[in-house]
């Protein structure tokens, strides 16, 4: 079976400030040193990632714990620690990470493509370097260092394409894939043949079209029939819908609806994207004026015969797919990604620090 995830589950951790040192300067010829002991280094972050050569999370399957580097500890002779190595962990586009408590989305990654600090490392205990005064010339105070957080979220792939190819199995959805690109999709004449998402890329005058062959639904997909909603939600990022009709079938008539109403009660959001019907199979004898029928019966759709063995129709619908992506490029040209910076704290001490080492001191 092909290696694709769309979830995972797993835990994260940053790392702990090294220690502060309490050391004393023993040189020759400086009999008084004074407090010489150097700063802990900061823990490692969890940083997320994307990267584009990315289209499943396949890779967080069977690692489900990753852990950023402690900070070392400072050192004599007023030497810093080390700084923790980051746990960087990539995501392909179109990624979401949810908090697995409250389910809420903590981070979308669909315009927010930049790396994110998720858990900030805990930051590194003063030496005793910091606390000589004029009254306290030989200080053995120092900090240890904060400790790191922890988090279990949940990783969700939601696929981004800019048409999704939407029908019942054996509709023709893969074959039409391998047409407009080099996807090489399994394609065999027995529903369910697609059990993944496969993405392909058809160019046109020089543009690039991201095509999503969502596997075939059933009726009752939205309540988990078949393969329930498990593949629904990535239709959900598609610039436009593609619906086809296998014209073969003898329910083509009630197809579209059907379909219609189960991509509705996943999302209600799904009926305002743009969309178009294409008829299969035409090149099949008993199609004819089936096509012209499905057209009747849905006079405000658009609605496209086409033939995968044949080619009757596939320019007109690769030029039908152009166009409909153009359209949804000003429909969206407005929209500010979601770009904010993030800001942390990168001070080593807090004031509750401050406060308690005044009172020892």
């Amino acid at each position: 079976m092909e290696k694709f995830a769309d979830e995972a589950t797993i835990e994260v951790f940053s790392g702990a400030g090294g220690n502060g040192c309490a050391s004393f300067r023993r040189e020759k010829y400086v009999p008084m040193g004074g407090p010489s002991g150097g700063d802990g280094g900061r823990g490692g972050d969890v940083v997320f990632t994307i990267r584009r050569n990315l289209r499943t999370l396949a890779h967080l399957r069977y690692k489900h714990t990753f852990k950023a580097e402690n900070g070392h500890d400072g050192e004599s002779a007023g030497r810093y620690g080390h700084q923790g190595a980051d746990v960087i962990i990539p995501l392909p586009p179109g990624s979401l990470i949810r908090d697995t408590q409250t389910n809420e989305i903590i981070r979308d990654f669909t315009h927010n493509m930049g790396d994110f600090i998720f858990l900030k490392g805990g930051n590194g205990g003063w030496g005793n370097i910091h606390f000589k005064s004029s009254v306290n010339q030989a200080p053995r105070k120092a900090l240890q260092g904060k400790p790191g957080l922890s988090a279990e979220i949940k990783v969700e792939l939601q696929i981004i394409a800019d048409i999704g190819l939407v029908g019942f199995p054996n509709a023709g959805k893969s074959s039409l894939l391998d047409r407009f690109t080099n996807a090489r999709p399994k394609i065999a004449a027995y529903p369910f043949t697609t059990k993944i998402p496969n993405l392909g890329v058809l160019t046109i005058d020089d543009k690039d079209i991201i095509i999503a062959d969502i596997p075939g639904l059933i009726e009752g997909a939205s309540h988990g029939a078949g393969l329930g909603i498990r593949f629904l939600k990535h239709i959900s990022r598609t610039k436009a819908i593609a619906f086809l009709i296998d014209l073969s079938d003898d329910n083509y008539l009630s197809a579209f609806d059907i379909l219609l109403n189960e991509l509705i009660s996943y999302s209600e959001e799904l009926s305002k994207k743009k969309r178009l019907l294409a008829g299969t199979k035409t090149d099949l004898e008993e199609t004819e004026g089936r096509l012209t029928e499905l057209a009747a019966k849905y006079p405000n759709e658009e609605v496209i015969g086409i033939s995968v063995f044949s080619g009757g129709g596939i320019k007109e619908l690769s030029h039908a797919f152009m166009r409909l992506t153009e359209e949804n490029v000003s429909d969206t040209e407005d929209e500010e990604p979601d770009t904010e910076d993030e800001t942390f704290d990168d001070s080593v001490f807090d004031d509750d620090d401050i406060n308690n080492i005044e009172e020892d001191l």
